[in-house]
């Protein structure tokens, strides 16, 4: 049975974040508040955590699951190649709307899906997640929706999609946004906008002036 707790009540909150992080140790999903839309998220290193997520969203191994961090330093055990135009990035928009895609240490033992050596990495702007992924670290999280469904903007509508295949919902009540990240693709050497989102291609080029958008 799930448990769903109102992070915006001071005592929920707490009991809540100590049940989600305890669950995700025992590699069950929970549902989070996020600055964009609800997200469904396990532990990144739990490879049957990161299928029970796929399998919770009807999604397949061709559309691997971000990561979300709780803070840039993370970063330096997650990626290799990472470029200084990159780092200008996290700079400027995290924690932000911004997923940015790059080359992940080989060594890494986890199963995102068909990632082909990249991960899709972000910093959310949100305190519940931030708390939760500073607790638990590293976190496959994906829009908390059936596939082919609208992405959640309250617990309510992720909690009616996904049910019981969820252990712990965090209801931090609606999101501030419904657009999704802007997505980024930092393993060349000049970043490509992969999929226009919350952040503009014009406020990326304050940071990066020559950045192209992929066709």
């Amino acid at each position: 049975m799930a448990r769903r707790y109102d992070t915006n009540d001071a005592t929920d909150r707490t009991t809540g974040l100590r049940e989600a992080a305890s669950a995700v140790r025992r590699g069950e999903l929970v549902v989070l508040p996020t600055d964009t839309v609800y997200g469904i998220g396990a532990d990144a290193f739990s490879s049957e955590a990161v299928a029970d997520l796929l399998e919770a969203k009807g999604r397949g191994r061709n559309m691997p699951t971000p990561v979300l961090i709780g803070s840039p330093n993370t970063l330096h055990g997650l990626v290799t190649d990472f470029s200084e135009l990159a780092w200008e990035l996290v700079d400027a928009f995290w924690p932000g709307a911004l997923t940015l895609v790059a080359k992940h240490q080989p060594s890494l033992q986890w199963d995102l899906g068909d990632t082909r050596g990249t991960v899709a990495i972000r910093m959310p702007l949100h305190p519940v997640a931030i708390e939760l992924l500073t607790e638990v670290g590293p976190m496959a999280v994906s829009s908390a929706n059936l596939t082919g469904h609208p992405a959640p903007e309250d617990c309510d509508a992720a909690q009616e999609m996904l049910g019981d295949s969820v252990s712990v919902y965090l209801d931090g009540g609606p999101t501030p946004a419904n657009v999704p990240s802007s997505i980024v693709d930092v393993t060349r050497p000049v970043p490509v906008l992969l999929r226009e989102g919350a952040i503009s291609p014009d406020e990326l080029r304050k940071v990066v002036p020559d950045l192209e958008v992929a066709n």
